[in-house]
């Protein structure tokens, strides 16, 4: 429930904060799409080199303090770069050329599908485990993120290299 409370509201500010500064400037979007460029091939590279490393994940049982396990979740969550990636930089770019309405359908179609991942990961987190196991699971994994991310980048070079030519 934390976490899908906080992807929440990362997703409300990533789709508005976009919406405020396309009033501001080209040129600041501009910045905030390349520091998302660069950060995501760096991103694609360290998936690619982690496709050749072996994982193991081990059982640990260990009871832990419902205060621990809030401050950690916390802790996880908002001091994770990532988060402010995909929630704010990525969802925030990828719906800035929507109209105010189709801003707020965005963002509630994304923090529902937010709400069904985080709850389906904890529901389901017992089935998993034996898959996440294995290496070839992992290989998969990241094949995928790899694959989308990859897209993902293009997208956004065209979309800005497209918004340049029509300044």
């Amino acid at each position: 429930s934390i976490c899908a409370c906080s992807d929440i509201l990362l997703i409300f500010i990533g789709v508005f904060i976009y919406h405020i500064f396309d009033f501001i400037s080209f040129k600041v979007e501009f910045c905030l799409n390349v520091v998302l460029i660069l950060f995501l091939l760096k991103f694609i590279r360290d998936k690619y080199i982690e496709i050749k490393k072996n994982h193991k994940i081990q059982n640990i049982k260990k009871l832990e303090s419902f205060k621990n396990v809030l401050l950690k979740t916390l802790g996880f969550t908002y001091l994770n770069p990532h988060v402010y990636s995909d929630t704010v930089f990525i969802l925030g770019n990828l719906s800035k050329n929507f109209l105010l309405e189709e801003k707020f359908y965005f963002a509630f179609g994304a923090s529902s599908a937010s709400i069904i991942f985080f709850y389906s990961l904890g529901y389901l987190s017992s089935l998993f485990a034996k898959f996440i196991k294995k290496q070839r699971t992992w290989k998969y994994i990241n094949f995928f993120i790899i694959t989308f991310m990859t897209i993902l980048v293009i997208n956004i070079i065209y979309d800005t290299y497209s918004r340049i030519l029509l300044q």
